[in-house]
């Protein structure tokens, strides 16, 4: 018995190539790319929860400020750890990291290697997250302050295939560094992206050295902390013990409220529980299951619309003897054969399109077929897939009354059924809004990309000084010398990125238990002038000494501070008491995503450690080459590296720009599927309208008369999807939007826009068959009939 469901099924396949065709083609599309897209989701999903100890681990930030300048703060101060293990029962260990930016040349051997991937640690972070000690004794990782943590990655870039443990590694070519460990590679989807681990106590011995007892210092945020609690601690009593424990230590700082993330939730998260990526995840997995539906939609459409072609075959099996069951699990073997084929190709298709796939989401995902969760994901999806493409199919087929199949009474509700229109529209409600949304989110990215920030950052070179600090008037001298060179400057950090945050200042006016978290940025006289940036009040630094005592701030610091008539007035940063000279006009700093933050400029180029060339696009290569001959003259042990403030401003939106890329990559997998779905229909429809295309031509019907037969039934349906779509992508947008603090307008031409997309690719679809169909002689149609 069931050797002949199977020869029968195989038959009914092979005899319908065209539709078999279209079948395959819409079901591994749409199973490759929906399991691809499943993959990146549970990538995200899993970032950081594989640690064996996940469920204990926690992230402590804490909210700083009060009023517009509060926010969140991703780092702590260093006694924080080390007292709330001591004092608190629950903490079952803590591990800090800080930048290990006091380094920045490592040099074995003729190789130098830079420090961007070093870090001070606790040794608590190896045994806290079970970091796999492959050469070492993994009780010990350390074996004293000057040691160093490989990861396998970093020890094959310094050392080769050569055992790398007791290997000494020169820091800024004075601190011997002892290899003593060396640890398995960070995952991919690990917030942790080290390669070089130094001993926090060498860091704290350093600090006390130059006059900072960092172990005393509350003001000086500047650690990522992790604890390690005990199960079923109460978060909440925690956070108020913590932060009863920094006000015994710093009274005033009344505004501080610590925060304490689970690690498995701090990549999609922010620590108040706002949204940092589960949006983009949530949109990601809506789409997977579009993409999946509309090939599920296309296989019951073409199915049940030719139901009516096979209703005689079944009719005759049923006079015969054949029950439902049995016919009911003839067709669900047809389906499962016809899946069967699919999913081998789909795993062939998901093979060629991983390293292009990984291109555009900038992941490094792979496609483990001795994994576990690879087989999990793609058994649901072909499972849930296979499900609901075919019993609803199999259920019609097996449920026709012989007489009347055979009579051909049922060829009409067949043919009409109104679910099979449902679904069309369904699809075309989905393409809609995902054509749509594609056209907003590349508004968003232009806007985001085209938006007058504040400064022009048009072709500026930055590099860092190291050495050059102490000759910078004679390479600055030097550098405008060169024809490509028109402006040159220096800086503390970043325009693009003002990293560092303090709440350490007063002014005449600021009302008491109030903290006011500014943006302070180190610069030279020149540097307002060199970014274009407007002052709306007052003036600039001229480069007189009496500017260290001078500030110029942001409109947004003027407005929050509530300080009126600024120029003149007292202002202290730190300990550093002075006036206010002028106030810039707003600039981005940060991404659009977020509300521009109060900033604060002060003069003190002895700070600074980028400089900045501004160059021409033509002339930069010559700009370049003058930049790394001055760098080579005065920092010969340090290999030359810059970066342009483009490619900066173009990493500050990469995230964004990879989730558009693919979002507009799968709207148009979508859209095709639906279009594959609606050809197959307009196939069969002409076929099935053959002798009544044939009537209508000898009675004198023309070719538009039969187009616009066979394309009206359709384009009503389109035309009902866009009326339910619109308003479905105007909330969805207008949702997406909201997580921008600047955003484009939400404009209406964008919906009709879709929708005229939406009908040009249905006619466009259409016609071909339609057009085929009404040129057909009709003498051969009525014959063939």
């Amino acid at each position: 018995m069931f050797k002949n469901y199977l020869k029968t099924a195989w038959r009914n396949i092979w005899k319908n190539k065209f539709f078999t065709s279209i079948h395959i083609l819409g079901l591994t599309v749409g199973l490759a790319i929906g399991t691809l897209i499943l993959i990146w989701v549970q990538d995200e999903l899993t970032f950081d929860s594989f640690y064996p100890k996940s469920a204990q681990l926690y992230k402590l930030e804490l909210f700083g400020g009060t009023g517009y300048s509060r926010q969140i703060w991703s780092v702590d101060v260093a006694p924080m750890g080390p007292l709330a293990k001591e004092a608190f029962p629950e903490v079952i260990d803590q591990a800090r990291i800080t930048s290990a930016g006091e380094f920045s040349l490592y040099r074995y051997g003729d190789e130098v290697f830079n420090g961007d991937h070093a870090v001070f640690v606790d040794p608590a972070f190896f045994s806290m997250f079970d970091l796999s000690i492959v050469n070492g004794k993994s009780s010990k990782p350390f074996i004293d302050d000057q040691s160093v943590v490989l990861t396998e990655k970093a020890a094959r870039k310094y050392f080769g295939r050569s055992n790398a443990l007791g290997k000494i590694i020169l820091a800024n070519d004075s601190i011997p560094l002892t290899v003593s460990a060396v640890i398995a590679n960070f995952q991919p989807n690990s917030s942790f992206d080290y390669e070089l681990m130094l001993p926090m106590s060498y860091h704290i011995k350093s600090e006390r050295l130059k006059g900072h007892d960092i172990m005393n210092d509350f003001s000086t945020f500047n650690y990522e902390l992790y604890l390690q609690l005990k199960p079923q601690t109460s978060i909440s009593k925690l956070r108020q013990q913590l932060n009863q424990l920094h006000l015994a230590h710093k009274a005033e700082d009344t505004d501080v409220d610590y925060l304490i993330q689970p690690i498995s939730e701090n990549h999609l998260y922010q620590a108040d529980g706002t949204d940092r990526g589960m949006k983009t995840v949530k949109i990601f997995i809506a789409i997977a299951l579009v993409i999946l539906l509309i090939a599920c939609i296309n296989y019951v459409n073409l199915s049940t619309a030719r139901a009516m072609l096979r209703a005689k075959e079944v009719s005759t099996r049923k006079i015969i003897g054949a029950g439902k069951g049995q016919l009911f699990m003839q067709f669900i073997l047809e389906t499962v054969l016809l899946f069967l084929f699919v999913a081998l190709l789909a795993i062939v298709l998901m093979s060629a399109l991983m390293p292009i796939f990984n291109e555009l989401s900038g992941k490094q995902l792979v496609l483990d077929f001795t994994n576990k969760q690879f087989w999990g994901i793609f058994f649901t999806a072909i499972g849930a897939t296979l499900i609901a493409s075919s019993i609803y199919p199999a259920l019609l087929l097996s449920s026709f009354e012989p007489l009347k199949a055979l009579k051909g009474k049922i060829s009409n509700t067949i043919g009409d059924l109104l679910f099979r229109k449902i679904l069309v529209v369904i699809q075309f409600v989905f393409s809609i809004v995902l054509i749509a949304s594609t056209i907003l989110i590349t508004k968003q990215l232009h806007y985001m990309r085209t938006k007058d920030l504040g400064y022009n950052k048009d072709q500026v070179l930055g590099m860092g000084m190291h050495d050059l600090a102490v000759h910078y008037d004679a390479i600055k001298a030097e550098l405008l010398k060169q024809p490509g060179i028109s402006d040159v400057t220096r800086s503390m950090g970043n325009i693009l990125w003002l990293g560092n945050i303090t709440g350490d200042n007063h002014w005449d006016g600021k009302q008491s238990n109030t903290t006011f978290i500014l943006h302070p940025v180190a610069v030279d006289y020149n540097f307002l002038s060199f970014y274009k940036m407007k002052l709306q009040q007052g003036k600039n630094f001229s480069g007189m000494p009496s500017d260290s005592s001078h500030f110029i701030l942001n409109e947004t610091a003027i407005k929050e501070a509530g300080i009126k008539e600024p120029i003149g007035k007292r202002f202290r940063l730190w300990d550093k008491e002075g006036t206010i000279i002028g106030v810039v006009k707003d600039f981005h700093f940060e991404s659009m995503k977020n509300k521009i933050k109060p900033a604060i400029f002060y003069y003190a180029p002895e700070k600074a450690n980028i400089l900045q060339i501004k160059t021409t696009s033509v002339q930069a290569q010559q700009a370049i080459n003058a930049a790394e001959s001055q760098f080579k003259k005065y920092n010969a042990s340090y290999p030359f590296s810059y970066l342009f403030l483009d490619d900066i401003f173009n990493y500050l939106y990469q995230g964004e720009l990879h989730e558009a890329t693919l979002f507009n990559y799968f709207s148009a997998i979508a859209i095709f599927l639906s279009c594959l779905g609606l050809l197959g229909l307009t196939v069969f429809t002409a076929q099935a309208r053959t002798k009544e295309i044939g009537i209508r031509k000898v009675l004198g019907a023309n070719t538009l008369n039969i187009v616009q037969l066979m394309a009206a039934g359709f384009l009503r349906l389109v035309l009902i999807a866009i009326a339910i779509a619109l308003p479905i992508a105007w909330l969805a947008m207008h949702a997406w939007l909201a997580s921008f603090a600047y955003r484009t307008e939400l404009s209406l031409w964008i919906f009709i826009m879709a929708g005229i997309i939406a009908m040009l690719i249905a006619f466009l679809t259409i016609s071909h068959h339609s057009i085929k169909a009404a040129i057909t002689n009709p003498v051969k149609s009525l014959r063939n009939e």
